[in-house]
């Protein structure tokens, strides 16, 4: 599908205007949403294209400035050891709470947003993976995919770095994706495990990918990126959303929890 990727709202959330960037099809009509969080530069190129090739399949993306209270509107971090040092400063200045506001601001938008069917997924990658991961604790989303979701092991986002995403895990109720490298340091064997482990206990409806790739391996610049693992993870995750923010999926009768490995 052709798309429109030049269009930007400011949301207003508990915390001041968020703005968020809008990419959806041209075709009228309305189509499923995905609230698309970035890494800790905010809305850089490579997140650009991301939503981008997710609009093209059909849906509405909007994605965050996830750091609005502390970056002026249009604020994109560069890719480079002072970015990296600002942004990460950044995700434990925040107020937990200010990020969930956030997430609802979003979806709720996406909800009211006439281009919007109401359907709602969730992706996110790096620190976008834990946002997603936490934003798919709002009911209304249907499906939600993290890519290698960094600090949710150690509990490390927000002010005081004591998240309680381990332990709200069971408010999930939507299907959820997670994918992982397993050269990723920031999320070792070990952390991977403890949100396995986590997930599996609460009885989720959820698929757990591990891939031989670095941390950032889906981002098109810099020397982690790899192209034919993106590529299969893309398709792995635009099927997840067309199958659950579609027209069908109807469960199983006698279906319960599942998942797989890979």
């Amino acid at each position: 599908m052709i798309i429109k990727d030049n269009e930007s709202v400011e949301i207003q959330t508990p915390s001041g205007p968020m703005r968020t960037h809008l990419f959806r099809p041209v075709a009228g009509g309305k189509y499923p949403g995905i609230l698309l969080y970035s890494e800790i530069f905010q809305v850089t190129g490579p997140i650009r294209r991301t939503a981008a090739l997710l609009a093209g399949h059909g849906f509405v993306v909007a994605v965050p400035e996830i750091y609005h209270e502390l970056e002026p509107a249009g604020s994109v971090i560069p890719y480079d050891q002072g970015g990296a040092d600002r942004g990460n400063a950044h995700k434990t200045t925040k107020d937990l709470a200010h990020y969930d506001s956030d997430a609802r601001a979003v979806l709720q938008f996406l909800q009211q947003n006439p281009n919007c069917t109401g359907k709602l997924g969730a992706m996110g990658i790096c620190i976008g993976g834990h946002l997603a991961f936490r934003a798919a604790m709002n009911p209304e989303v249907r499906a939600a995919v993290c890519f290698y979701a960094t600090d949710i092991h150690k509990r490390g986002l927000g002010k005081g770095m004591k998240d309680d995403s381990l332990d709200r895990v069971g408010e999930i109720k939507g299907e959820l994706m997670m994918i992982w490298g397993r050269q990723d340091p920031h999320v070792p064997r070990e952390g991977r495990a403890i949100v396995y482990n986590a997930i599996a206990d609460a009885g989720l409806n959820f698929t757990w990918h591990e891939f031989n790739g670095q941390h950032a391996f889906l981002r098109d610049e810099g020397a982690r990126y790899d192209p034919e693992l993106a590529l299969t993870c893309y398709r792995l995750a635009i099927d997840l959303f067309k199958r659950k923010l579609g027209e069908g999926d109807i469960a199983a009768a006698a279906g319960g929890p599942s998942e797989s490995r890979h």
